[in-house]
């Protein structure tokens, strides 16, 4: 019961802090001006608020006296940042001066992220999240509207590996870790569940997304136990008064509409809205009877509501369904899978007057399932219910974060028996980020999690960064954290639960992991390096199992370390109208493996050893954009594939190209040009069913060779 007391008295704590305190709180007040002129809309910060200028230029809040960094943005403006001492009700005046140029104006250049719990512009965050911005997001659109797959899998350091070839099913794996440790969010909340499974990527679509934060490495102190590997944060965007309609197809049979409104509805609030309908038809690219492309029919929808008083008060609401029937595999060996999701969430943050800033933050998933494995069928419901309350205050160079957290994980098996489980995590944490100099920040953060199956757990992590002279930047990150087993692995979502084990005797794994980045600009060039490891204690491995009481296979913790390590480099280059990124990634990752009864250490299976890519994009605002990119996986190591033991290098190759013609743009995008598959080199089907219980091989190339696909975004 002790977490149960920490989770209580973490509680008690929060509303110690968040109770007024009138004799110590202050009065801000920010006028924001131009050429003697109220400046309305521009965004004022100052240490953990946040708000927004009225149509006087006014900007009010309420804060403990401290030495803050105000900083104040406004599109078209150049930015205004000050270190100031507050010590009573203060008024500050900022006279804004216009941008000269495009990249001169300050909340254009300025990105915020919020994977960190503490907001902050990416430049000044310790802990180091790289931003997919809306701009990146845009152009990934145009090549997959449906999902959001495509536009990880091309993000360095990551990899969008398929899981399952008969349904198309795939899982991202952060710096070579497997799929399973990476926590998929939406603002922050667990809406495809505390594991979204091999289907959540490809159920996504991109339109509505304002940015995509990642954080690589263990995050478990900020996000618990599924984000062992990392944190994929998907941002939704804000109302800006667009509406916009896409209607795509491609060559492959595919085809989608997707619908994005958004705008004002009066008193403070707003909304956007995505509605979705997508489709594919099944394709057998090589004709051995087995499909290379699922089919599948979806819908998707999801209102958003946004409120905002402009004193530190706002609310989120967000609440989505989804529904999906996909099919695959062979004709004599069908895979089937009818998906049934819905799910809501709520953000909230006020500043009370003793100013701390309060958030609250809630959702709750409902995932239904109804999947057929040749003449085997498996229907189950996964739920997932979160909630969390925490408050910020900035006291001198410090801006402290506590909170408390309970999350509830349910599996229920309609067909299979002995899976099922009801996980209840009480959770508590805090941070501190702590501003030593401007050249120097550290955050420190910690997590204690009380899981019901598994026991208590402790997840720190630690995070520094150097400014050593103007335009470099060095980070360094150390931090542990765990995995709490599931029955759901890479593996079984192939091969389903019937021929698995029922799980006995399984511990946590535990992970540690460090990383060192270092990046420097030079004008319009942006360098960054890293180096990263990671060591995780007894991780599950799938093995098969013949005794007299059962045949099929089992979850098991194999003795040892899975150890990852490796290294990233980026060079990005911006100079309107051009844009270039090359990325490179060397990954180096074994772990132990049982061979019989023998344990031996074996590279971790489809992990490029090498991965690069090169994408260069002209763009014209107002008229459009062409883009090329090249993109290359070197040799990967593969496990129970009769075939062959490693795999070939290959290179990917494709165009964009779109063109504004008044209200609409037309757009034209060719994935895979050089019609690499992975067949070429040899079957994806196996002559008989694996130990592992597969009726194909691992998929570690792509499967439907070349496509093109062609649609028009229209303004509405």
């Amino acid at each position: 019961m002790m977490h149960l007391r920490l989770f209580a008295l973490t509680i008690a704590l929060l509303a110690g802090l968040s109770a007024p305190a009138a004799a110590q709180a202050v009065r801000v007040d920010v006028l924001v001006r131009h050429d003697d002129q109220p400046l309305a809309d521009a965004l004022v910060r100052l240490g953990s608020a946040e708000t927004r200028s009225d149509s006087a230029g006014l900007a009010s809040m309420h804060i403990a006296p401290g030495t803050f960094r105000l900083d104040v943005t406004r599109a078209g403006f150049r930015r205004e940042i000050r270190e100031i001492s507050i010590q009573r009700d203060t008024t500050i005046s900022i006279d804004m001066e216009a941008a000269e140029e495009e990249h001169d104006a300050g909340e254009l250049e300025t990105v915020v992220v919020t994977a960190t719990r503490s907001e902050q512009r990416i430049e000044d965050a310790p802990v180091r999240v790289e931003v997919l911005a809306r701009e990146e997001v845009e152009e990934k659109m145009m090549m997959t509207p449906g999902d959001v797959a495509m536009m990880l899998n091309e993000t360095s350091g990551l990899r969008v590996q398929t899981t399952s070839p008969s349904l198309g099913g795939a899982a991202v794996r952060v710096q070579g870790l497997r799929g399973r440790y990476t926590q998929l969010l939406s603002d922050g909340l667990p809406l495809y569940g505390g594991q979204s499974g091999s289907l959540g990527l490809l159920q996504i679509p991109p339109m509505d997304l304002g940015q995509v934060e990642v954080i690589k490495g263990a995050a478990s102190a900020l996000y618990g136990a599924s984000a062992l590997g990392g944190v994929i944060n998907l941002v939704s965007r804000r109302p800006d008064g667009g509406r916009e309609l896409l209607l795509n197809a491609s060559t492959l049979g595919g085809a989608d509409a997707v619908l994005f409104s958004s705008g004002a509805l009066g008193g403070r609030w707003g909304y956007t809205l995505l509605a979705g309908a997508h489709g594919q038809k099944r394709a057998d690219i090589d004709h051995d009877e087995w499909a290379d492309v699922p089919f599948y029919r979806r819908a998707v929808v999801r209102p958003r509501l946004f409120w905002d008083d402009g004193e530190g008060r706002s609310l989120f609401v967000t609440a989505g369904g989804t529904v999906e029937d996909r099919g695959g595999g062979g004709l004599d060996r069908p895979e089937e899978l009818g998906t049934r999701r819905g799910d809501a969430g709520l953000v909230a943050r006020w500043m009370t007057e003793g100013g701390t800033l309060l958030n609250l933050r809630a959702s709750g998933m409902v995932q239904r399932h109804d999947h057929l494995f040749v003449d085997v069928r498996e229907r189950d419901r996964h739920d997932t219910w979160f909630g969390e309350a925490s408050a910020a205050r900035t006291i001198g160079a410090h801006t402290l974060v506590l909170g408390a957290a309970l999350q509830r994980e349910t599996y229920r098996g309609r067909d299979v028996r002995g899976f099922d489980y009801t996980f209840t995590i009480p959770s508590v944490f805090a941070q501190d980020d702590w501003r030593l100099a401007e050249w120097l920040a550290v955050t420190a953060s910690g997590r204690v999690d009380g899981h019901s199956e598994y026991g208590t757990f402790f997840s720190p992590r630690v995070s520094a960064l150097l400014r050593p002279a103007d335009g470099w930047s060095v980070r360094a990150s150390a931090g542990a954290g765990y995995y709490a087993p599931t029955p759901f692995t890479e593996e079984t979502e192939a091969i389903g639960l019937t021929g698995l084990r029922p799980l006995a005797g399984l511990e946590a794994e535990r992970a540690r992991g460090a990383s060192l980045d270092v990046g420097r600009t030079l004008g319009d060039v942006e360098l960054n390096a890293s180096v990263f490891g990671s060591v995780i204690d007894d991780a599950l491995q799938l093995v098969p199992v013949q005794t007299p009481q059962f045949v099929g296979v089992a979850l098991v913790n194999v003795a040892g370390e899975t150890r990852t390590w490796g290294t990233e480099a980026l060079v990005r280059y911006h100079a309107e109208p051009w844009h270039v990124t090359a990325t490179h990634t060397w990954t180096h990752a074994t772990e132990p493996r049982l061979e019989g009864d023998i344990l031996v250490r074996a590279p971790v299976p489809l992990t490029p050893r090498h991965q690069a890519g090169i994408v260069g994009m002209w763009e014209a605002e107002g008229q459009g954009r062409v883009g090329v990119e090249l993109y290359y996986t070197g040799r990967q190591s593969l496990d129970d594939n009769p075939y062959r033991t490693r795999s070939r290098p290959y290179l990917i190759f494709g165009m964009l190209a779109e063109r504004r013609v008044g209200s609409a743009r037309v757009f034209v995008n060719a994935e895979n040009l050089l019609d690499v598959r992975m067949t070429r080199w040899h079957p994806l089907t196996l002559l008989e069913r694996s130990r592992e219980l597969r009726y194909t091989t691992d998929a570690w190339a792509p499967l439907e060779g070349r496509s093109i696909n062609a649609g028009v975004r229209l303004d509405l």
